[in-house]
């Protein structure tokens, strides 16, 4: 299926935001060890920001039903952090899509520099339209990433084309409470994502349909917020401590547009959280036994 100019406008976008973010991404939040640029799960064994980003990962792999030998989809893996860490704590072969060409590289350095490139494979492209063949992947992963789709529905559907029946994806995913919502909060919580490249955020019912449209079952869809808060929290902190100078650099042009957005978005996400507008959901479904 061909890339509509429309998707290949908003990919653009998604790839502007992380090359030009990628500062401040290493500076305020990334773990050399794990790479990664999501939000961490906070509990009482886990209470440092690395422990709590790899926590995502071991929590994200239980509910994934992940094990050695399987073939896993990291749908938007970004610097490739969690195809790294599965590849080299599961011992499944992994392969990592993302649009963005630099996130490509890193994550192949990384694979190189772990002695993993016999189990990890990275793809520049869509996860809308993955080059992989039909039932070839045993689990689908995507952590934070589904929301930079302007169709999630496709997303399911092409999900539903890879994986074998039996197949298991595990998602973590920022779900907006209602649509619409009264205008000033409508207001805000795409203030928040569109600074993101993200053009919005489904409902649960919402997501809910768009599985059972692409005939998944076991559905469930949790709230997570409890364990990510602290995290929401501490970017919102840091953002904070920074906006003064982001609103003084913006215009002198010693920081761009996307980053300019970053910092802000950052701020925008947990008042918009504070407000009841959106929650961080833990997404599980199952392909049928049987499907085609």
């Amino acid at each position: 299926m061909p890339t509509s100019s429309l998707q290949t406008t908003h990919l653009r976008d998604i790839i502007r935001y992380y090359d030009e973010t990628r500062f401040d991404y290493q500076v305020a939040w990334l773990n050399e060890d794990n790479q990664a640029v999501h939000f961490g799960f906070y509990d009482r064994h886990h209470r440092t920001h690395g422990q709590a980003l790899l926590n995502t990962n071991q929590i994200m792999a239980a509910r994934g039903k992940v094990e050695p030998g399987q073939h896993v989809l990291d749908a938007g893996c970004g610097n490739g952090g969690s195809s790294l860490w599965l590849a080299a704590q599961k011992s499944v072969r992994a392969t990592g899509i993302t649009p963005v060409a630099t996130q490509v590289a890193t994550a192949e350095k990384q694979a190189s520099e772990r002695k993993l490139t016999h189990l990890c494979q990275f793809i520049e492209g869509d996860y809308c339209q993955v080059p992989l063949e039909d039932n070839s992947v045993d689990v689908i992963w995507a952590c934070e990433s589904l929301c930079h789709a302007a169709d999630k529905a496709a997303f399911y559907q092409e999900a539903a084309r890879l994986l074998k029946p039996g197949g298991r994806m595990v998602l973590a995913e920022y779900i907006r409470y209602q649509r619409p919502l009264p205008d000033a909060q409508e207001k805000l919580l795409l203030d928040w994502v569109n600074r993101w490249a993200i053009p919005d955020l489904d409902t649960t019912q919402e997501h809910r349909s768009h599985l059972e449209q692409a005939r998944f079952e076991n559905i469930q869809i949790e709230d997570f917020t409890r364990y990510a808060f602290i995290s929401l929290k501490n970017l919102y902190l840091i953002s904070r401590r920074w906006l003064w100078a982001n609103y003084l650099l913006y215009p002198l042009g010693v920081r761009t547009r996307a980053q300019h957005n970053n910092i802000v978005g950052s701020v925008r996400q947990f008042q918009a959280l504070r407000q009841g507008l959106w929650y961080y959901g833990l997404i599980t479904a199952e392909k049928p036994f049987g499907s085609p």
